[in-house]
């Protein structure tokens, strides 16, 4: 009895250990500092929380997502999206939806999810410049990164158009909360497009990366750029002459969705409930300076009233900037970025 029993715990052992080895996910992001910061701060600790093995990937965004999607080879389990990106892939039936009864977001701050979904932190596009170039007086408005004879230099703008026709918008003198107002229509598209050609011959890269927008600045490669927050204060720490301001800046954020047809979907649900929880989310602005989405994250005692001063969803900060508009992106962005194409290729 004694030898049988031990057989049948050791049995059941093996099928527990067997168990948790299965449960895998795959998680796909965007690489460079911003998704060793993920790593560090979400990933690998919920991964040693919960027995879950990770795979991390780096992908193109949610164009991989569509061909994985209308192949039915799906590998991806969860992947990191700009808010807009998810709307439109959300609108497009490319994700799953989401179970709030398993993620709790309780404590998010509101907008900062959706049916498809979940907030992994708040970040800011902004218009950053070389203080070796400009000293700490640079441009503070869109209308000053386009000023070419008041700021002469080389520029750096995104290959994309999330993020690319608001700053047209305002340096049109468009108010913040007319913008997307204005960009209703492809007529007010075209109307963005063309302050854009007329900075065209002053932008020496189209950026594709936040990791190709930080190194520009590291190098010295151009004078200004727009880009991400958090990557600049990064190529800062790493000696780059790089300052911001977060005057007419877009406030948006990044979030984590789960594929239509992931291979793991279960075990993707669990595990982005994990890594929602406030004490993931307070460990990022140590790695990064993008703010959490849950609000709770602010009263573990990690982010201190300084660190907090700097992320893009303080007060303060959150009060000089245009939050991005899902519906405009959910409605718009594919026609607006085939027209943003077709105008860098002019």
């Amino acid at each position: 009895m004694k030898r049988t029993l031990g057989l049948t715990l050791a049995a059941a052992l093996l099928s527990s250990t067997a168990y948790a080895q299965e449960k895998t996910v795959t998680v796909a992001s965007w690489g460079g500092s911003y998704q060793e910061a993920q790593s560090k701060a979400l990933f690998e600790p919920a991964a040693a929380n919960t027995g879950i093995v990770v795979k991390q990937e780096t992908y193109g965004g949610m164009s991989d997502v569509r061909l994985q999607v209308s192949s039915g080879a799906v590998s991806l389990d969860i992947v990191a999206s700009g808010s807009g990106s998810a709307a439109r892939a959300a609108a497009e039936g490319l994700l799953e939806k989401l179970d709030y009864s398993v993620i709790d977001v309780s404590t998010f701050y509101e907008g900062l999810y959706t049916d498809y979904c979940v907030g992994g932190d708040v970040f800011s596009t902004v218009y950053a410049w070389n203080t070796a170039t400009y000293g700490d007086d640079g441009p503070q408005s869109w209308a000053d990164f386009w000023d070419v004879d008041k700021f002469p230099g080389k520029r750096a703008y995104r290959n994309r158009v999330a993020g690319a026709l608001e700053p047209a918008m305002m340096a049109l003198g468009v108010a913040p909360e007319d913008v997307y107002a204005e960009l209703d229509s492809e007529e007010g598209i075209e109307r963005a497009l063309d302050k854009i050609r007329e900075l065209k011959p002053e932008i020496d890269v189209f950026w594709s990366s936040g990791a190709q927008q930080a190194q520009l600045m590291k190098d010295g490669e151009v004078d200004m750029s727009t880009g991400w927050n958090g990557r600049f204060d990064n190529a800062a720490k790493d000696g780059a002459q790089v300052k911001y301001s977060f005057n007419q800046a877009l406030l948006d954020y990044d979030c984590f969705a789960i594929p239509l047809g992931a291979p793991n979907k279960d075990v993707a649900m669990e595990f982005l409930a994990e890594i929602s929880k406030p004490e993931y989310q307070d460990d990022l602005p140590t790695y990064i300076t993008y703010g959490p989405t849950n609000k709770a994250a602010y009263d573990t005692g990690v982010i201190t009233a300084e660190m907090a001063a700097g992320l893009p969803s303080s007060p303060e900060n959150a009060a000089m900037q245009l939050p991005v508009s899902l519906e405009w992106y959910a409605k718009w962005e594919t026609i607006a970025d085939e027209m943003y194409q077709e105008m860098l290729t002019e």
